[in-house]
């Protein structure tokens, strides 16, 4: 937008506006696929610091306590000009069972379907039982296997590294991923050791991101599984289990998505302390990264704080939204009555949201996320031309023009669609439409354009009055 002498004067200024497309956001852009990185080891070596070391970025949550990360998370990097995606996963023990078991099988499918793979071993510890297990199972495999010896802070302990030759899968390159040392150099070899495509030569044809988000234990790890046919997440009856986003390529209905599974929300990101604070904004992040949110509801039991703190957060970011109320396999007739009445109060601010009743749990109803998913995307990049949403608001107007404020009645003078991603409309006015007004606007613009599953937002540009020339 540009403003003249603070009076918004000329029209083309106007339909440049409607022009505009932000770079980067067309749908469907082509992304080419990376190869694949997949860092493992034994619990608290120090995996998820040397992967947002290598990334460099805090992504990886990271906290002193073992068995922070406990699903495989994949990650874009950058080093040298090279594109590629690494796979942080949760500490690999043999023979594990319960919760730890399923870590280590997450760790397991990592190494088998990445293109490299980096074990990271703690240098002052030396070779345990576990390093050495691991050690045997990627001397059998068919790909580039790395060694960092990390936690070498300082020049006395590179003896301690080079005992790790013992593993016999090549040379340890020690590394301090707390503070960076030599990691410049790891990303060499890393680099060098990654092929130019992934195995298969695939190549990705830039499939919608969708972020699965709710509070914990509401079943967002159990659709995932669900849709995607495997055990892509962690799943255990303890609130809390994920921690880190977990990224899946999904195929549903015939069209491939690419799903992430999130945190469970229990406090604001502000009010969250240690790992919960990062969980959470991790799934803020992940909120922010895609394009629309499947919110999951728990259809049996009442809508808590937690879901309206979810739905806000998604509002908030202007995401297509789509709600899927979990569970329904537990929802009686009567239940059914409670909550409508209960959405009906606190779900307000998303009447326009996309609903589907689903189970994870038996799988009922799930295929019917992908159409609801191409309805809130469809209406999250739409667009109105200028003329006909003039044409329209003129026509509202004339028939419920805007309440009388401060003694004078504002004027419309023109509006335009500023942008998509949300649809964004800008109204240009001479004086302030109050927010019941606004509201109006877009129950209206929503019943004749649509919009269904995407949030609309409406700004409002009082035109500022000339000054008059002083003769």
């Amino acid at each position: 937008m540009t403003e003249s002498d603070g009076t918004w004067s000329d029209e083309a200024e106007f339909t440049m506006l409607d022009t505009r497309v932000d770079d980067g956001e067309a749908a469907g852009e082509a992304e080419l696929a990376q190869p694949v990185l997949a860092v493992v080891g034994r619990p608290n070596v120090g995996k998820s610091t040397l992967v947002n070391r290598i990334l460099g970025r805090r992504e990886a949550v990271v906290q002193d306590t073992p068995g922070v990360t406990r699903d495989r998370i994949a990650y874009d990097a950058l080093w040298a000009g090279r594109r590629f995606t690494v796979v942080d996963t949760g500490g690999w023990e043999p023979d594990a069972t319960g919760l730890q078991g399923s870590v280590a099988a997450q760790a397991e499918i990592a190494m088998n379907t990445a293109d490299a793979v980096l074990v990271v071993v703690d240098a002052t510890v030396g070779a345990t039982t576990t390093d050495e297990a691991v050690a045997r199972v990627l001397r059998r495999s068919k790909r580039p296997v790395l060694l960092a010896a990390n936690k070498v802070d300082d020049e006395r302990l590179i003896a301690d590294a080079a005992s790790l030759w013992s593993l016999g899968i090549g040379e340890p390159y020690p590394v301090s991923a707390l503070h960076g040392r030599s990691s410049g150099d790891l990303l060499d070899v890393i680099v060098a050791a990654l092929p130019e495509a992934p195995r298969d030569g695939e190549r990705a044809a830039g499939p919608r991101r969708v972020a699965l988000v709710g509070k914990p234990n509401v079943g967002k790890s159990s659709l995932l599984n669900k849709i995607s046919g495997e055990q892509r997440a962690v799943v255990d009856s303890v609130a809390g289990t994920t921690v880190d986003p977990v990224d899946s390529l999904v195929e549903l209905d015939d069209q491939t998505w690419r799903f992430v599974d999130t945190a469970g929300l229990r406090k604001r990101v502000q009010t969250a302390s240690g790992t919960e604070y990062y969980a959470s904004l991790r799934t803020k992040t992940a909120i922010d990264a895609s394009e629309v949110s499947v919110v999951l509801l728990d259809a049996s039991e009442p809508l808590s704080e937690q879901d309206l703190r979810v739905l806000t957060m998604v509002v908030d970011a202007g995401r297509a939204c789509v709600l899927a109320f979990n569970k329904w396999d537990l929802v009686d007739e009567e239940r059914r009555y409670q909550l409508e009445r209960e959405l009906d109060r606190g779900l307000v601010r998303v009447p326009w949201a996309e609903r589907v009743n689903i189970s994870a749990l038996t799988g009922r109803s799930v295929r019917k996320l992908a159409p609801a998913l191409r309805t809130a995307l469809t209406s999250w990049d739409q667009r109105v031309p200028t003329g006909q949403l003039n044409g329209w608001l003129s026509e509202l107007i004339a028939a419920t023009p805007p309440p009388v404020r401060g003694g004078k009645q504002p004027k419309v003078l023109f509006a335009t669609q500023a942008g998509i991603r949300p649809p964004t409309l800008v109204l240009f006015t001479t004086g302030f439409l109050e927010a019941g007004y606004r509201r109006f606007i877009e129950r209206k613009f929503r019943e004749r354009f649509g919009f269904a599953g995407s949030p609309v937002r409406i700004n409002v540009r009082v035109r500022e009055k000339k000054p008059r020339k002083s003769r």
